[in-house]
């Protein structure tokens, strides 16, 4: 696919027939609220094509693409969207500045120029929400984040970021709901083999990287070391709270962190949260967003 502008293209995923209406919502928010950014190219990747009808959402610059996840990383928990993120930069060429990965039940309320790469940044991310697994700034480095640290040429990390709704000082520890990176570094593919090796590497599987928590977040320690590792600290934005918004975890944010309304983020991300105006009774939500929210989820369930 050849584009004519050096414009961002947006990254989201499908897995099953349930996750068709919150792509439909993410690209109709894209358009809708983008500003600057409401055209750009939209790939949707389909991670077991035939089971959900993809095809209904291509067009208008969304650009559908079958992915045959390798045996490898399969049935690893977000195999699908390590591999689609390196699938996505070996199709972007040279007129791509910025791949913009958005899981699929996020939503764009405001324009999101900062995943607009530019010539200034490599790479745009937000710190994780939570510790879950991070590593504090001042402990040890345990053995699961050695052999992360290992595998990306490494002993440690000097750069530390603060989890956003337990303000924990971690060790680089990103969120991955949405962020945005610069295909001619080559990050997205080298994420993937360092992924597969290390969901390859029996030892490490059986030991510090068995237990369902690690198991599942592998992935996002493993583009977190990478970011940090290989590009200079100047060529990562740190994006505003505004940007990967957790709103399913809304009521745990800190008064003096949680948003008013709906309408000051930018990308917000809601998971299990019903996204129905008349139902999200915790933050406000003004005119024109309640409306579109309204007409895009009267025939959901919520």
């Amino acid at each position: 696919m050849n584009h004519t502008t050096n414009q961002p293209v947006f990254l989201t995923l499908v897995r099953s027939p349930g996750e068709l209406p919150l792509a439909r919502v993410l690209i109709d928010s894209i358009r809708s609220f983008g500003g600057p950014l409401s055209q750009c190219p939209i790939w949707l990747f389909e991670a077991n094509p035939g089971q959900a009808p993809c095809a209904s959402l291509e067009g208008a610059g969304v650009r559908v693409l079958s992915l045959t996840v390798p045996a490898t990383v399969r049935h690893h928990f977000f195999g699908d969207k390590v591999y689609a993120c390196a699938r996505a930069e070996e199709l972007a060429g040279d007129s791509v500045r910025s791949l913009v990965w958005i899981d699929p039940m996020c939503l764009m309320v405001n324009p999101p120029l900062l995943f607009d790469l530019g010539q200034g940044f490599d790479a745009a991310v937000r710190p994780v929400h939570i510790r879950n697994v991070g590593l504090l700034a001042d402990e040890p480095v345990d053995a699961f984040w050695r052999r992360v640290y290992d595998a990306v040429g490494v002993p440690d990390v000097l750069t530390t970021v603060e989890s956003f709704v337990d303000a924990q000082c971690l060790r680089a520890y990103f969120n991955s709901h949405a962020f945005a990176v610069n295909p001619a570094r080559g990050l997205l593919g080298r994420w993937f083999q360092l992924f597969e090796s290390l969901v390859g590497d029996r030892e490490f599987q059986a030991g510090p990287g068995r237990d369902e928590r690690h198991h599942i977040f592998l992935f996002q320690a493993v583009l977190s070391a990478l970011l940090v590792t290989a590009l200079d600290p100047g060529r990562i934005c740190m994006l505003p709270p505004n940007y990967n918004y957790p709103y399913n975890l809304h009521q745990s944010v800190p008064p003096d962190r949680r948003a008013r309304a709906l309408d000051d983020l930018v990308c917000v991300a809601y998971e299990d949260r019903a996204i129905d105006p008349a139902l999200m009774d915790d933050i406000e939500v003004r005119e024109p967003l309640r409306s579109w929210l309204s007409a895009h989820t009267e025939n959901e369930p919520n």
